[in-house]
């Protein structure tokens, strides 16, 4: 199986559609390098899997609505299941991660595996993201290692050697949120089931007229509620997201439709106009459209 590239197709709520590995293995590796580029980062999105991401060199922001995570070379962290996320190199990096089904653990959902541990884990309202000290929990960092390396060079057994570390992280992560699981005092988060619906209207509909109100529509709540969402969140006002995204998508438009005019690109992103859609992308991307197709030709 070996390292997969990273990327993403979500669906019109983030949720990530591509599968993580197989059904008979249900376990994928990634190895990215990311630049401080404004374009260059992995945008908000969740799946049903658990991820563990690890900083190999550089520095990387990790994001989760409300709060914000600054690793170093050698540092992990653990994402649950559904979880809203995004991350950034500060300035650069090289990541190594690991999505997985806790099928691959548990074997079924019968399993003591998924009834005692993996499901009470998952299920924990507590357990949002985690990051790993360096010396108290080395033995789940070194657990991922012995995964991921298992999982990029393949040796015979690779996949024993898969599941044993990863069951070691779980375990930890288990011990580490055990007198939480069944703790009231964390409510369910609404801010991630909002924020779903409303990023997911933004993907849809991006290149046509968007308003406060249809974005605060798709979540069922008031636009003061919707702008409070958003700023105890991502730290962007609604209308700033959109046009972050509009800018985004137009820059991945111009490297994969190179035959497109700009003026064709600004429209297909949502742009009135072409001189507003250029001013924009050197907001974000410090050059001019065609300077940035320009950088990027072979």
């Amino acid at each position: 199986m070996g390292l997969q590239v990273c990327g993403l197709n979500l669906d019109a709520e983030r949720k990530e559609l591509l599968p993580h590995g197989t059904p008979e293995f249900p376990c994928a590796g990634y190895l990215d390098r990311l630049t401080g580029q404004p374009g260059d980062s992995i945008p908000w999105h969740w799946h049903k899997e658990l991820e563990i991401i690890f900083v190999a060199s550089g520095t990387l922001t990790v994001r989760i609505p409300a709060a914000s995570y600054l690793l170093s070379a050698g540092e992990c962290i653990a994402i649950n299941s559904g979880i809203l996320h995004s991350a950034a190199a500060q300035p650069d990096c090289e990541l190594h991660s690991l999505v997985f089904s806790p099928l691959l653990l548990t074997g079924s959902t019968d399993s003591v595996y998924a009834k005692k541990y993996l499901g009470p884990l998952t299920g924990c309202r507590a357990f949002r993201a985690f990051l790993f000290d360096g010396g108290t929990n080395r033995r789940e960092i070194d657990g991922f290692a012995r995964a991921f390396d298992a999982l990029s060079m393949e040796p015979p057994g690779y996949e024993f050697t898969v599941r044993e570390g990863l069951s070691s992280l779980c375990y930890g992560l288990f011990r580490q949120f055990e007198g939480s699981m069944a703790d009231p005092a964390f409510p369910a988060d609404q801010d991630d089931l909002r924020l779903q619906k409303m990023l997911g209207l933004i993907r849809e509909r991006y290149r046509g007229d968007i308003s406060l109100a249809d974005i605060a529509g798709a979540a069922g709540i008031g636009e003061r509620e919707c702008l409070r969402c958003f700023s105890r969140t991502i730290q962007l006002s609604p209308m700033q997201y959109l046009l972050k995204y509009r800018v985004m998508r137009g820059a991945e438009t111009l490297l994969q439709n190179p035959a497109d005019s700009v003026s064709e690109v600004a429209a297909a992103c949502g742009f009135d106009s072409p001189s507003n859609f250029s001013m924009m992308f050197r907001r974000y991307y410090n050059c001019t459209p065609r300077e940035y197709r320009r950088s990027h030709e072979e």
